[in-house]
C-alpha cells in the first residue's frame, strides 16, 4: 500500500431480523398457546390494582361497548385495553416474535387482530369514548409499571376535565332547548286563548284541529 494515501473506509450495516427457532412441536405449541388467558391476565390485574389504589372505580369487560374493553371508567369517559405484545402485534417490541412453527397461521391471525383493534378503536371514538391502550411490556417490571401508571392517571385526569366540560356544554344546550319549548308552548297557549276569546269555535272542531292524523289528511 502506498504511504500517504488514506483509503476510504466502507461501512456496511445489516438490518437484523428477529428469528426465533421454535423448539416445540406443533402440538406442544398449540397447547402452550391455548392455555394463555384472555381475561384477568397479570398485566391487567396490575392495572386494576393501581387504579383502585389511586381511588378510581371502574367496570370490567363491558360487552355493551365495541371490542369489550378490559376496563371502563364511565366518569372519565375512558375505555382501557391491556394488550399482550404477542397477540396484538406490538411493533418494535422484543416480546413480539413470530413462531417458526406454522408461521403463516400465526401471521394471519395477528394481522387480523391488529385490523380488529384498529376498527374497535375507531368505533369507540365515534361514540365519544377516549381509548387508552397499555402494552404488556410497559407493565412487566415495577419501574416500568410505575411510569406507565403515572401516564395513565394523568390521561384520566385530562379526560375527566374534557368530559366534564362537554357535559357542561350539553347541559347548557339542553336548558336552552327546554326554555325554547316552554316559550313555544306559552305562545301557543296565548294564541289559542285569544282565538277562543274572539270567536266561538265548537269544541269538536278544536279537537279535530289538534288531531295530527286529520291535519295530515287536510294537506292532500
Amino acid at each position: 500500500m502506498t504511504k500517504g494515501i488514506q483509503w476510504p473506509r466502507i461501512y456496511i450495516y445489516y438490518q437484523e431480523q428477529t428469528i426465533m427457532a421454535d423448539r416445540m412441536t406443533r402440538l406442544q405449541r398449540h397447547l402452550c398457546m391455548s392455555h394463555i388467558r384472555s381475561k384477568d391476565t397479570k398485566p391487567e390485574v396490575a392495572v386494576r390494582k393501581g387504579l383502585f389504589a389511586a381511588g378510581f372505580r371502574y367496570r370490567l369487560n363491558v360487552s355493551a361497548l365495541p371490542g369489550t374493553p378490559d376496563i371502563v371508567l364511565k366518569k372519565y369517559n375512558t375505555a382501557i385495553f391491556v394488550n399482550g405484545c404477542f397477540w396484538h402485534g406490538h411493533s418494535g417490541c422484543r416480546h413480539f416474535v413470530m413462531p417458526q412453527t406454522n408461521r403463516q397461521f400465526w401471521q394471519d391471525k395477528i394481522e387480523r387482530n391488529i385490523r380488529r383493534d384498529a376498527a374497535v378503536k375507531t368505533r369507540l371514538e365515534a361514540l365519544g369514548w377516549k381509548v387508552i391502550v397499555l402494552w404488556e411490556c410497559e407493565l412487566n417490571t415495577s419501574a416500568r409499571r410505575k411510569v406507565t401508571m403515572g401516564r395513565l392517571l394523568a390521561s384520566l385526569k385530562d379526560n375527566e376535565a374534557e368530559y366534564c366540560a362537554e357535559q357542561g356544554r350539553r347541559k347548557v344546550l339542553k336548558a336552552l332547548r327546554r326554555r325554547e319549548n316552554d316559550e313555544k308552548k306559552m305562545r301557543k297557549g296565548a294564541l289559542e286563548a285569544e282565538i277562543h276569546n274572539r270567536y266561538d269555535i265548537p269544541r269538536k272542531i278544536v279537537l279535530d284541529s289538534e288531531n295530527p292524523a286529520l291535519t295530515d289528511l287536510c294537506d292532500f
